[in-house]
């Protein structure tokens, strides 16, 4: 008769997966609370101490460290010196171990939790058991999850065993589950000890890519273990080709700008920087500004909206070749006419909002730089106007809507806005009056001369940007101010009658 040994935290499917071992002629060892639960069911156990001769102690931390169990485990079936060990010292095989850890990451989030809680809280036994089961997966079926019960009844009841193949899985599943748990332990004991930090991530293989930035370059795409709202990673494609490396990057850019408005809101991007936004009363509002705001670099980009994609939008959409579509929902209409665009990829993704901070991770040569994402969204004040000339009450709004876009594209950023759309924006130069004169030649093209509102991302060094911006009609500026040379600028926006915002925060976006 084969054998199991159950010994569980997480109860959840452990009844009717324990009752088809038993008609399926296994005998059940159990442990303490699992025991007592399973008697209640009506299914008929033998007791850990019957199998070790030996009562549990210390409040239950020692019940199956014993060689009863471990002999029993790793004894290797083909070899006869294993084979009379085992016999001499009246030792029978466990053909199963059945077990999942003691709640020790739930345990540590609990607010007010005690270093003594946690520690009781670390499982002992049962990783032992696990890496022995796992280390002799030629002979013993090692289950850690129970979303693996069912496939192994099937076996079991095809076969009288499982197979060697899925044996090997789950011994592999064994292990990650032993090195997560371990990771957890190792990072909350490094802390209350006061050792330095150590880095553990944990992420699962979402797909590999075609290529990466570039043909030649290899690329996978992994998904962290919890799934968060504003992610790729657990994003519903509803149609269209498969993701590429550059598309991920742009995406999730996308992403991050949506996270940022609450109001009607749309956004076309390009290369991670955005090439059209604007807020408006209603989606369709809020697309069309997007849309015209620059009608040729929208071209193959990306459009992500924070409300249900309408039929009126998609059919906007129809006409233009974009690459992907992203929205917290999507209309039946929506979904039939963007259906046309078989190429097109179009995402459905959680959008909900939570007041926790987002980790960013980013790989550097030898090593790993962490932050909080950027979320932060400063409310404009018009007691923060350090010039005589004070801001209108449309151009608080545009100067809020510039400064919530500007924290988007790469510095050195510029943007430039009109009636809470985007005219033009300057990315990436090398220096800010570049950028200033990228972002103001687009408006100028585009038929804005007066009354635009400019923001950027970080300080002004000189009063040049402040000169630029007035002879292309620039009225209000929005900066963090901080540069020694402040009151350079101030005076200048004084002198051409622009009236100029301090934010007091930086947004760089490298």
């Amino acid at each position: 008769m084969k054998r199991a040994l159950v010994s569980v935290s997480d109860k959840t499917g452990l009844v009717p997966f324990v009752k088809g071992l038993k008609e399926s002629g296994w005998e059940i060892i159990a442990t303490g609370g699992t025991q007592k639960l399973l008697e209640a069911e009506g299914v008929k156990t033998t007791g850990i101490s019957e199998v070790t001769g030996f009562p549990e102690i210390c409040d239950g931390r020692v019940k199956t460290l014993h060689p009863k169990v471990h002999g029993a485990l790793l004894g290797r079936r083909d070899l006869p010196s294993h084979l009379k060990e085992l016999k001499d010292n009246g030792i029978e095989f466990i053909d199963m171990v059945c077990v999942n850890l003691y709640p020790f990451a739930r345990t540590i989030a609990k607010p007010g939790v005690t270093m003594e809680d946690a520690v009781e809280n670390i499982d002992i036994g049962g990783p032992s058991m696990l890496r022995s089961a796992a280390k002799n997966w030629k002979d013993v079926t090692v289950v850690c999850n129970p979303d693996d019960y069912g496939k192994v009844l099937e076996e079991i009841r095809e076969n009288g065993n499982t197979t060697p193949e899925t044996r090997l899985q789950l011994s592999a599943k064994a292990y990650t589950h032993t090195a997560e748990y371990d990771c957890r332990i190792a990072t909350y004991m490094r802390a209350q000890a006061g050792l330095e930090e150590r880095l553990f991530l944990e992420y699962k293989l979402k797909q590999p890519l075609r290529y990466g930035e570039n043909p030649h370059q290899q690329a996978s795409f992994y998904a962290a273990m919890t799934p968060e709202p504003f992610s790729l990673a657990n994003a519903e494609q509803i149609q269209g080709k498969e993701l590429s490396y550059n598309n991920i990057q742009d995406a999730n850019a996308a992403l991050n700008i949506v996270r940022d408005f609450e109001e009607p809101f749309c956004v076309a991007l390009k290369h991670m920087n955005p090439c059209g936004a604007a807020v408006g009363k209603t989606l369709e509002e809020a697309w069309q500004a997007a849309y015209e705001a620059d009608k040729v670099s929208i071209y193959g980009g990306i459009v992500a909206v924070n409300r249900e994609l309408t039929a009126e939008v998609a059919m906007g959409m129809k006409p233009i070749f974009l690459e992907i579509v992203i929205a917290p929902s999507y209309s039946a209409e929506a979904l039939e006419i963007l259906s046309a665009k078989k190429n097109l990829r179009v995402l459905k993704v959680d959008m909900t909002r939570t007041s926790e901070p987002v980790q960013q991770y980013i790989g550097v040569n030898g090593g790993m730089l962490v932050q909080h994402l950027d979320t932060a969204v400063e409310v404009i004040k018009p007691e923060q106007c350090v010039t005589r000339v004070k801001p209108g009450e449309a151009q608080m709004a545009d100067l809020q809507f510039g400064w919530k876009i500007v924290k988007h594209v790469k510095s050195n950023a510029i943007a430039v806005v009109r009636d809470n759309h985007t005219i033009g924006i300057g990315a990436g130069q090398t220096n800010r009056v570049g950028s200033a004169h990228i972002a103001l030649e687009q408006a100028r093209e585009a038929g804005f001369t007066e009354g635009l509102v400019l923001a950027s991302d970080g300080f002004l060094p000189f009063a040049d940007t402040v000169e630029l911006a007035a002879r292309y009609g620039v009225s209000a500026i929005v900066q963090p101010g901080g540069s020694i040379r402040d009151e350079e600028s101030i005076a200048k926006a004084d002198e051409l009658g622009i009236c100029m915002i301090f934010t007091g925060v930086r947004h760089f976006k490298h």
